[in-house]
């Protein structure tokens, strides 16, 4: 039996690689096309965008999301017959409509892989799933690519909302907190002072800013963040605000009515035990 095809738009990428790797190990022919980076040596590499796609079962792109809508316009009418077209882009309003416009002749398969290219395997990490046209066969095609994955379907206008929370205010707040900690000029001192939540706090920040610029960039530009951003900043403002004030109460009155509304659905004992067991094993 002949292996399966996939040509990876943005295979020099972080990303691009790793999915690279995964589909060489899964056994299919690879081909990588990028116009910014290297292609890594295990794969054949494309000398233009079209001859890539040309004749591949799965095309998936790995590419910037401002892009990704104009590269399928431009691939989509080029791909053969019954192929797949995969996007994995982190905001899906522009893409999925786009992916909504291409010909019948092609699937496409909307995905948001929540994992980076630290993962060691898709093994229990999470892959969103947003319905195009047949949402269900999608889903397949999806789950038969990574079929150790855990699967969410939701649709594009849900989940650019959820992402504004999940990656985007994270993001938001960890590149203005590693900010700080950039001016911090006895950071050294700091460190030996530090307790488990800094500990915590500052590697989730460092973490963060070995993504590409560009990525984090079009993940606090989402347009759903602004909403959940200003309710933050507005929060702060007031916490502030009250305890420039010495109303200590409404700070009180504030974190507890956040902690009973939590501990409706986690046990936040376990939490501070998961955050305690996670920073011991760091020492290491």
């Amino acid at each position: 039996m002949m292996a399966k095809t996939i040509a990876i738009v943005g295979a020099g990428g972080q990303m691009g690689k790793w999915l690279a790797e995964y589909f060489v190990k899964k056994g299919f022919d690879v081909t990588g096309f990028d116009i910014e980076n290297p292609i890594p040596t295990n794969i054949t590499k494309a000398q233009s965008l079209i001859s890539a796609i040309l004749n591949k079962e799965y095309v998936l792109l790995s590419t910037p999301t401002k892009k990704t809508p104009e590269i399928i316009r431009l691939i989509a009418k080029e791909m053969q017959r019954q192929s797949y077209l995969i996007d994995i882009t982190s905001q899906k309003s522009k893409t999925a409509a786009a992916l909504g416009k291409i010909p019948a002749k092609v699937c496409p398969v909307c995905i948001h892989p929540m994992f980076g290219p630290g993962a060691k395997g898709v093994k229990n990490q999470n892959i969103i799933s947003i319905p195009i046209k047949d949402g269900k066969k999608e889903l397949t095609i999806a789950k038969n690519l990574f079929p150790d994955a855990n699967f969410v379907t939701i649709d594009s206008n849900e989940h650019d909302k959820k992402i504004a929370i999940i990656l985007g205010l994270t993001h938001l707040i960890n590149i203005a907190f590693a900010n700080i900690l950039a001016k911090d000029d006895k950071i050294l001192l700091t460190e030996k002072m530090a307790g488990t939540t800094f500990k915590a706090q500052k590697i989730i920040a460092e973490s963060i800013l070995t993504e590409s610029p560009e990525l984090i960039e079009t993940i606090i530009s989402n347009p759903e963040i602004r909403k959940v951003a200003e309710e933050f900043w507005k929060d702060i403002g007031r916490l502030l605000t009250s305890a420039q004030e010495g109303n200590g109460h409404e700070i009180v009155a504030y974190i507890n009515s956040n902690k009973d509304k939590l501990s409706e659905n986690i046990d936040l004992e376990k939490s501070y035990k998961k955050l305690t067991k996670m920073v011991n094993t760091m020492k290491t």
